[in-house]
């Protein structure tokens, strides 16, 4: 590691393109106070918008409606004027992998883009025995260049909208049948009684969510809203790898669980394995943890630490971890290192894993190791990248030129 590597200043992804709303914009993933918007612009009496929002934010996130026809309780001539001017788009399945253990990945292509390169994104449904956790994207490629991070070697393309984090959401209970009936999914032997396939919510995905801070505040507020998708806050995580001055807003305005990419104890190579670390150094970080609001221990920060083998994985690099941390609720998550296509770093030995788990849980910290998920399909912690953003440039232009033709 040389010295110019060490002290060069952090430079953010400037994106490469911006969001072009369509012609007829979505009403997925508005607030109702948007929505009530939307109203107005059909021409519905403010006496009785705040009835109209009620109405469509059931159609769209108890039952899921896909169409205006769908909206039996809503008028035809009031589904015919919103029609005229908005649609239900949500992103486009293009590609579904299912992994050997049950995860699933799905490559989404995003709504409105008709007259450019269409742009993609990737999510994952993990389930396990107690729970079903989505893992959402923030951004078409990333802002930050994490060295061992698969989606962090690609370009920041965009920043996703609310609508296109909260498309996730629905695309994810269309593939899984959540939307159908109690009856429905007794008759086919799915769970009932408050269970359900989407439990968790994990902002892990592409991008870091707080450099895309309205959008992300905006979605979650829609995804937890407990009159529709209903996850609540306690369940759902947003994750930064040090953002550090829109930590304290992020508690004050979202509100969700926090998770805080740390990877490593000394500044010197956060700044190779974290290079955001450069622009707020490890004890502005941790400062920030410290002041995050509702932090308790009911509330702790998840420490995320992915396992590299001879690079930060030694005893000592345990002891000193729990000695950064001494005095946060906290909880710190050991994450065996994904490998993907052309990365220079190797998993720790999971006996080294293990000694390390040991330390970290005899100082007081629950530190769980992350069962690898979807390594199989690339869609594991870490591995996340876009079709697209893997063409080259001419494979690029050529599929521009075939998405106009068509």
């Amino acid at each position: 590691m040389t010295d110019t590597l060490q002290t060069a200043p952090f430079v953010e992804k400037a994106p490469l393109e911006h969001y072009v709303p369509p012609a007829k914009p979505s009403l997925v993933g508005l607030t109702r106070a948007e929505l009530a918007d939307a109203m107005a612009q059909v021409g519905i009496p403010e006496n009785q918008r705040k009835m109209r929002v009620q109405q469509l934010w059931h159609w769209l996130y108890v039952r899921g409606a896909r169409d205006f026809d769908a909206m039996t309780s809503v008028s035809k001539d009031l589904r015919a004027l919103l029609a005229g001017r908005f649609t239900l788009a949500r992103p486009e399945v293009v590609a579904e992998q299912v992994s050997a253990d049950g995860t699933r990945k799905w490559l989404l292509r995003l709504p409105g883009e008709a007259d450019a390169r269409p742009h993609e994104v990737e999510c994952v449904y993990i389930p396990e025995i107690d729970r079903g956790t989505l893992c959402l994207s923030s951004q078409v490629g990333c802002t930050l260049t994490c060295t061992f991070c698969h989606t962090g070697t690609q370009r920041l393309v965009r920043n996703l909208t609310a609508g296109e984090i909260v498309g996730q959401v629905m695309i994810a209970r269309d593939r899984l049948g959540e939307w159908l009936g109690t009856e429905k999914l007794k008759a086919a032997g799915l769970p009932t009684e408050g269970e359900r396939f989407i439990s968790n919510i994990v902002m892990m995905g592409m991008g870091e969510p707080l450099y895309n801070f309205d959008a992300v505040r905006d979605a979650i507020g829609v995804i937890s809203d407990g009159e529709g998708l209903s996850i609540s806050k306690r369940r759902i995580t947003l994750s930064t790898s040090g953002v550090v001055p829109m930590i304290e807003r992020a508690g004050a305005e979202i509100g969700c669980m926090l998770a805080v990419s740390l990877h490593a104890v000394r500044d010197e190579l956060r700044n190779e394995l974290v290079p955001l670390n450069r622009k707020y150094p490890i004890a502005e970080l941790l400062k920030a943890c410290r002041g995050y609001p509702g932090l308790s221990n009911a509330r702790r920060i998840t420490f995320e630490y992915v396992m590299l083998k001879g690079v930060n994985d030694s005893i000592a690099d345990a002891k000193a971890l729990i000695q950064l941390l001494r005095g946060i609720p906290a909880k710190i998550n050991l994450i065996p290192f994904n490998p993907w296509p052309g990365s220079q770093f190797e998993c720790s030995d999971w006996e080294q894993i293990e000694k390390f788990s040991e330390v970290v849980f005899n100082a007081g910290y629950a530190s769980p190791v992350r069962t690898p998920r979807g390594r199989d399909i690339l869609a594991a912690c870490g591995q996340l990248k876009s079709a697209t953003e893997k063409l080259s440039a001419r494979e690029r232009i050529a599929l521009r030129a075939m998405t106009m033709t068509d």
